[in-house]
């Protein structure tokens, strides 16, 4: 079971939009427990979307999931940029800021997250720019299970890498569960076992979401599609194994109603009850 009996966050959340500011600000849903954007969205906004956004950080709670650190990268980390992210958070009440285990930039942005080799060298390197920005935010950051289509380089496994990164940093972690089922296939391991490795006492909150098949052996992280059976059993998995934990409904492409996304905020919550 997971240690961590007293997580800042609750129940399900969902991935806050802009185009969804009004409908949210006007009819509240109970269903959502808390909302998570990516700061580097919504650090600079102001006029009417920064005065709704206000109102939603008043009245919900939320947490930070970076696009652009790039830990894994070798360009200097952004440190004047981590200090925006901190002064935003400080701003608006929120607790929890997590990034990908992965890099976006190389003398300048590229605009995905690409993949670090799985070296005991890149542990090494990475986990020193978590510790740099643990130091300057305060606090401890969450690192998340990526995916990705190609490695190069490799000395250990995926999770192998993950945990000896997580464990040198001494961060915690926000699970993928889609990311883990997408690289299972495409990379062809056992995703229970992968999961049932994790480090569960580290793990703060969770993500789940939808993917796009491109073939039965090639899938790609899209976030923009419902939920398919195994992945939603495999967070089932993860419930009964290591306890209930917050969960986020990520959908970034493909957008339905706001009552479409709720219906799946509430199939979290019913499997997180069921485990209870």
């Amino acid at each position: 079971m997971n240690s961590k009996s007293n997580y800042f966050l609750k129940g399900a959340g969902l991935g806050l939009r802009r185009s969804f500011l009004n409908e949210f600000l006007q009819t509240p849903q109970s269903d959502v427990d808390f909302f998570e954007i990516a700061p580097e969205n919504w650090i600079t906004i102001g006029g009417k979307f920064g005065k709704q956004f206000r109102a939603m950080t008043e009245q919900h709670k939320f947490v930070c999931h970076g696009l652009s650190l790039s830990l894994g990268s070798t360009d200097p980390l952004d440190e004047a940029f981590v200090l925006q992210i901190k002064n935003f958070m400080q701003q608006h009440g929120i607790e929890h800021y997590s990034e990908h285990l992965s890099y976006c930039s190389h003398n300048g942005h590229l605009y995905d997250l690409m993949p670090i080799p799985f070296t005991q060298e890149a542990v090494k390197h990475v986990a020193t720019r978590i510790k740099r920005v643990q130091e300057i935010l305060e606090r401890k950051i969450a690192i998340e299970n990526v995916s990705y289509y190609t490695f190069l380089g490799a000395e250990m496994t995926e999770i192998d890498f993950f945990n000896a990164v997580v464990n040198e940093a001494d961060c915690d972690v926000l699970l993928d569960v889609n990311n883990i089922y997408v690289n299972s296939v495409n990379h062809h391991y056992d995703a229970l076992e992968f999961l049932n490795a994790m480090p569960v006492e580290r793990i703060t909150y969770a993500h789940i979401a939808g993917h796009y098949k491109e073939a039965d052996d090639f899938l790609v992280d899209t976030h923009g599609a419902p939920i398919i059976a195994p992945v939603w059993k495999l967070l089932q998995h993860a419930y009964q194994r290591f306890g209930v934990f917050p969960t986020l409904l990520e959908r970034d492409f493909n957008l339905p109603s706001i009552s479409e996304l709720v219906a799946e905020v509430k199939q979290i919550k019913k499997f997180q009850t069921e485990a209870k």
